[in-house]
């Protein structure tokens, strides 16, 4: 009995002290940011940051700032890929799911499952390749049958290739979502006279709402952070714009190259690579603050009926 208590005492510490760790990494990790964000704008004020248009960083002394730091077009960019991407990725990774759980049979289930879910282990350079080989020439080709000017390195490849890529994380979540929901949710719908697309429709997907939505999430944060496939489709021009056939660039992609190369540390140019990563930070965070919102109301509201 006492070498019980003991186990369990030990695990308990165990638990505790790994739970600790993780708070302290992710409280040293935003330190880190935090503090070399601040230091950013010093030499640089938040609203230029923020809400300028024109980036061109150079090469700059701790003491003197050289270019243009306005990121608006970088978020605009992120902004502009992820939603190409999720146009994508949502309704095929939904109907996927759909049937998946609902309608396919075991033996067709066990096919499809595997293969959608290779799709998430392949290298997003492959895709990158994919994009510029493949999808980069054929929008290029469709758009002057049309008569649209789609440059080679485009929002709408990037966002494309981005959208299969993705489509995995939405299908695969939602599957285990929809395929382990309560037997008796389907039966009493069913046990009603409700057809069976009226039972998945108003009952059994309702019902997986903060799952599916957990699933939307996940593909938004694997979109946003993203940096290979958009360097290699997209190009590392900052333009201010909304077209999709024309050049943009991302938060992370910025990073990345801000942050490679022989640069001083204390420089400008390597300090706006933190403050864009404090920004993205906080905007996943209040992305993420909102959709528990939702969901939790979702669930509330689904309860009370």
């Amino acid at each position: 009995m006492l070498s019980r208590i003991i186990i369990d005492h030990s695990v308990k510490t165990v638990l505790m002290m790994a739970t600790g760790v993780t708070i302290f990494i992710t409280l040293g990790v935003i330190t880190s940011i935090l503090f070399e964000s601040v230091q950013f704008f010093n030499f640089v004020p938040l609203g230029e940051f923020l809400f300028g248009s024109n980036w061109s960083p150079h090469a700059s002394t701790p003491g003197h700032v050289v270019g243009h730091f306005g990121a608006f077009s970088l978020f605009l960019g992120s902004i502009l890929i992820t939603l190409i991407a999720l146009s994508v990725a949502g309704p095929i990774g939904i109907f996927s799911a759909i049937y998946t759980s609902f309608y396919a049979t075991p033996a067709m289930r066990n096919l499809i499952k595997p293969v959608l879910e290779m799709l998430a282990g392949v290298p997003t350079v492959v895709y990158g390749f994919f994009a510029i080989v493949c999808v980069a020439p054929w929008m290029r080709r469709l758009g002057l049958t049309v008569g649209l000017d789609i440059a080679t390195e485009s929002a709408i490849v990037a966002g494309l290739v981005m959208g299969i890529m993705i489509i995995p994380y939405i299908s695969s979540l939602m599957d285990d979502v929809l395929y382990t929901l309560p037997q008796s949710i389907k039966d009493g719908s069913l046990g009603l006279g409700v057809t069976y697309g009226e039972t998945i429709k108003f009952a059994l997907i309702p019902a997986a709402f903060p799952g599916i939505a957990s699933a939307f999430l996940l593909a938004v944060s694997r979109a946003v952070g993203e940096t290979m496939l958009v360097v290699m489709a997209a190009g590392m021009s900052a333009n201010l714009t909304i077209n999709p056939l024309q050049p943009v660039t991302t938060v992370t992609v910025q990073i990345v190259s801000m942050l490679t190369g022989d640069q001083s540390f204390d420089s400008p140019q390597t300090l706006a690579a933190f403050a864009l990563g404090l920004a993205l930070f906080i905007i996943t965070f209040v992305f993420n603050y909102i959709s528990q919102r939702i969901i939790k109301r979702h669930q509330s509201q689904h309860d009370g009926h």
